[in-house]
This record gives C-alpha cells, sequence and structure tokens, in this order.
C-alpha cells in the first residue's frame, strides 16, 4: 500500500510497544496472564496434550432474523455487520434489487434475537420516507464498494459526541482496480458526515479494501487497528498467486497508518491462506479483547456444487456476468493476537456449513457478519447470511456457548492438557466447562520444574462434575491461591468426557 508517510509520522508510528502476547508466549518466558479471560481456541497457552485435543465449536442454528421483504432490498442484499451499543443491537447491511439503486439499510434489537426495521424517515423513495434506509448510493450497472462501515471509537478520551465513525471505501478506478478510504463521523448513527476531505487510506495494491473492511480500537495495543481485504501477488503459475487474503495496519490517530503487511496463517506458513478468505470481519473478542476473533468467509472459485436440474427450479440472479451458481462458500474462524501478522487457523474446517438445501450452495452465501454479542446468561450469537443473489435472501442467527470458539476436550477414556509455564494475579481460579454425568475435571498447580505445589496437588483438587460459564475451583485445606499470585506455575488438567473452554485468575 502507498502511504502518505512523512518522516515525523513514521518516527512517531515507530514509537515502541510492549511485547505481543504470542512474542511472550514463543520466548519461553511464562506468561504473565494475569486476571485476564483466556480461551482455549488456539495453543497459546497449552504446553502439552495427552488423550485430550483442542476441538471447535459447532454453533447451532436460531433462526431467521432478517428477510428481504422490501422494495428497496432484493437479492444481492449484503450484511455487513451487528454492533452492540449500550441497550440496543445495531445492524447495518446492503439493499440491493436487480437493476436498482444501492442502499445503507439499518435494523435494531433490544436482546440481538428479535429484530425490526425501523421508519428512518431519512430518505425519499417513490413519494415516501416510510422505509428504513441510512443512505443511498447510486450504482447501477457499477461496482458497489462506496459503502459506510460503522464502528465505536473507544479509545479513551474520545467524546461522546464523536464516539460513533465509519470508514467509507470508494472506488477510484477499475483498471487497476485500486480504492482509497474516507473516514466519517455521526452523533447518532443515521446522518453521516466526511471528516477530512482527503483520504486516510490511498492504496496502490490490487483489490484492497474490496469488501467488508473494519476499523477498531485496541485497548491492549493503544492502536487503531485495521485488517482488510487484498489480492495477493506471486509468480505465475503460484499455487496462492491472486487468492484473496488479508493485510493488516495500525494508526495511533485514524490519519497516519503504518505500511501495511501481509498476514501469514499458522496452516500454511505463508501470506495466503489455502483458499480465499472473502471477508475476515476480525474484532477483539468482547469478553478477552486480548484476543482478536475473525469470522472470515471462504470463497471456492469455481467449486460448483448446484446442478442444472436445481438450478432450473432456483431463482439466481446473475449481476455484471457473474453467475452465482458457478462457486461456494462458507465460513471460517481465525484468531490472532495483538502485534503479530500471523491468524492462527487451528481449526482449518468450516465453522458455518452451507447446511441442506441448493439455495445455499451458490457464491458469496453463507458469510458471517461482523459481530460476536452475547444474547443470553450462557450465550452469544453471531449472525449469517443466506439464499444470495435470490428473492429468498436471509440472515440467520447462529449461538454458542459463552467463549465456545473452541475447547479442550478429553474422552469417556480420560486426558490430560498441561500449560506453558505462566504468572497470574488474584486469589482464585474459574474456569467454563461442561462434563458428562460421568465426567470430572481437576486441577494440579506445579512449580517450574512440573512438582505439585504443595496443597494444590490434583489429589487435593475436589473433583468438579457440571456445566457453568464461571465455577472455582477449590483444594482441600487451602482457602485460595493468592500465595502463589506473581510467581511462575504450571496447571495441569485431568479430565474424562469434559470440555474446558476458558479460564481465568481474579
Amino acid at each position: 500500500m502507498r502511504m502518505r508517510l512523512s518522516a515525523l509520522t513514521a518516527a512517531f508510528l515507530a514509537l515502541p510497544l510492549g511485547a505481543a502476547p504470542a512474542e511472550q508466549a514463543e520466548s519461553g518466558e511464562p506468561i504473565d496472564i494475569g486476571s485476564r479471560l483466556e480461551l482455549f481456541v488456539d495453543h497459546y497457552l497449552i504446553d502439552r496434550l495427552d488423550g485430550a485435543r483442542l476441538v471447535m465449536g459447532r454453533p447451532r442454528p436460531a433462526g431467521t432474523v432478517l428477510k428481504a421483504d422490501r422494495p428497496w432490498e432484493g437479492p444481492f442484499n449484503f450484511a455487513y455487520q451487528v454492533i452492540h451499543d449500550g441497550d440496543v443491537f445495531r445492524m447495518f447491511y446492503r439493499g440491493w434489487s436487480a437493476g436498482g439503486s444501492v442502499a445503507l439499510c439499518y435494523a435494531e434489537s433490544r436482546d440481538g434475537v428479535r429484530w425490526e426495521k425501523p421508519s428512518l424517515g431519512l430518505l425519499e423513495v417513490d413519494g415516501s420516507r416510510e422505509n428504513n434506509m441510512v443512505a443511498v448510493f447510486d450504482e447501477t450497472g457499477r461496482h458497489p464498494v462506496h459503502y459506510l462501515f460503522p464502528f465505536v471509537d473507544a479509545r479513551p478520551g474520545v467524546p461522546d459526541a464523536e464516539r460513533v465513525k465509519a470508514i467509507r471505501v470508494i472506488l477510484q478506478s477499475k483498471e487497476p482496480f485500486l480504492m482509497h478510504v474516507y473516514l466519517y463521523g455521526s452523533k447518532d448513527w443515521f446522518r453521516w458526515r466526511r471528516l477530512r476531505e482527503e483520504p486516510i487510506i490511498a492504496t496502490g495494491i490490487r483489490n484492497a479494501f474490496d469488501a467488508s473492511n473494519y476499523v477498531f480500537w485496541s485497548q491492549t495495543e493503544g492502536l487503531y487497528v485495521c485488517y482488510f481485504r487484498y489480492m495477493v501477488d506471486g509468480p505465475t503459475g503460484s499455487s496462492r498467486a491472486g487468492l484473496r487474503s488479508i493485510q493488516r495496519a495500525t494508526s495511533r490517530d485514524l490519519i497516519h497508518w503504518s505500511e501495511p503487511k501481509g498476514m501469514t496463517y499458522s496452516d500454511t506458513g505463508t501470506l495466503a491462506p489455502s483458499d480465499h478468505l472473502y471477508n475476515n470481519n476480525t474484532e477483539p473478542y468482547f469478553r478477552a479483547p486480548h484476543l482478536y476473533v475473525g469470522l472470515a468467509a471462504r470463497f471456492m472459485r469455481g467449486r460448483r456444487v448446484v446442478t442444472d436440474a436445481q438450478l432450473g427450479r432456483m431463482q439466481v440472479a446473475s449481476q455484471g456476468g457473474h453467475d452465482y451458481y458457478e462457486d461456494c462458500s462458507d465460513g471460517v474462524l481465525l484468531t490472532t493476537r495483538p502485534g503479530t501478522t500471523r491468524f492462527d487457523r487451528t481449526f482449518v474446517e468450516a465453522l458455518v456449513r452451507p447446511g441442506p438445501g441448493p439455495e445455499n450452495w451458490v457464491s458469496r452465501t453463507n458469510y458471517p457478519l461482523r459481530g460476536v454479542v452475547q444474547t443470553g446468561p450462557a450465550e452469544m450469537s453471531f449472525f449469517v447470511m443466506r439464499h444470495y443473489a435470490q428473492p429468498s435472501w436471509h440472515i440467520e442467527r447462529l449461538t454458542l456457548r459463552l467463549d465456545g470458539f473452541g475447547s479442550v476436550r478429553a474422552p469417556y477414556q480420560g486426558g490430560e492438557m498441561l500449560t506453558r509455564p505462566l504468572v497470574f494475579s488474584g486469589d482464585s481460579l474459574v474456569i467454563n466447562y461442561a462434563t458428562s454425568a460421568a465426567g470430572s475435571l481437576r486441577v494440579e498447580v506445579q512449580d517450574m520444574e512440573g512438582r505439585p505445589v504443595p496443597g494444590f496437588s490434583l489429589a487435593d483438587c475436589r473433583e468438579i462434575i457440571g456445566d457453568e460459564i464461571e465455577r472455582p475451583v477449590t483444594w482441600e485445606g487451602q482457602p485460595d491461591l493468592g500465595q502463589l499470585s506473581g510467581k511462575p506455575v504450571r496447571l495441569r488438567f485431568v479430565m474424562k468426557d469434559a470440555d474446558l473452554y476458558s479460564m481465568r485468575f481474579r
């Protein structure tokens, strides 16, 4: 990316930050987790697994929350994100009927489960202002990339009147395919104004920002972070040349951005995954902001599943020479740690499968929206587009256990996990776990040499059976762990027919 950096700006961006969490883990030094919530979605804390393994959570369908049922909506709708803003859940999506104008549309919910399309009264369509449109982009016959991607500016000290912002991606040229990114602000989420006339990012990278791309403030890094889509260049004939992948850039002020770096992937070790990643939807996990979670859309170009017979019974629209039944897609889970340029693809299998019915086996469907939100005491939800390029387009809610992107699982025969050396603060260990009626879980605290700490051995630990989001671990004769706070230790989990989702000290 060609960034407009002065020498002063470059020096400003080069100021040293603390060691990234992933770098701390790879150094072999004890990992200082303080009282952070740690999820088991990667091998960050894991030194050894014996009989146990990491498994990915399986989302459960929770019903349709939004359908294309308005005149300004149509088969080419595309949902962007869900934002939990105080006591309101806000959803932004594209409404685009075949041959019509493109609109940024809005829906909201009080619980993340039941959604409505409020009449905003902002724009007049066919003589009426009774609609949920925030803005209209007259994109008939053009590539629809002139869209707003709102976000909450959570940087400390930002006035309430300036907390609602957005980036807007505007197409500059088709040959080559280049974008500019502009910064916008709003006081109410609906009326937007450009905050700077000049673009904050002017790219020279092919297909950069050609998808849903977002910015967030990282409290861990003390920086604004952007993960965006681009097209990987490479030698002619290279297996990964031309693949859609992800780059990362950071900023201290939303105006001056670092030179972007291509993300590598733990399963390939390269700048591109094995398959196209269309959108990445990366953001801090709301219960553990030091962990970034991406709900990425995996695009399988040229992998046709729908037969001619099935196509004859479907209503798949074509656009701009694209036949959307020639490809298929699903959703995958990515995780990364602050300050790193590597995505962990601990689970390369699909998080979101297309499911039954040919309608979900077309291109650009099953794409997750950005935004994981809590919708119950033990439940979190995310949202997925279904039936792209069809009149039956809709958004489905999927649920997971709280913290349940993945877990350490032990079978009935039993298994163990030993953590890397770590340092904590607090006087108790709390776990998110589930066992069967016959299952169990115990924890042993060890010193750096692997010896049980007196009073905190496996034999001292009270057996844990049940299914709880927060369960304190206790040891016979020991009221708390405070005496070990700040000292390097290891944790040995011995499990039977059980899952461990997360843990924290407090």
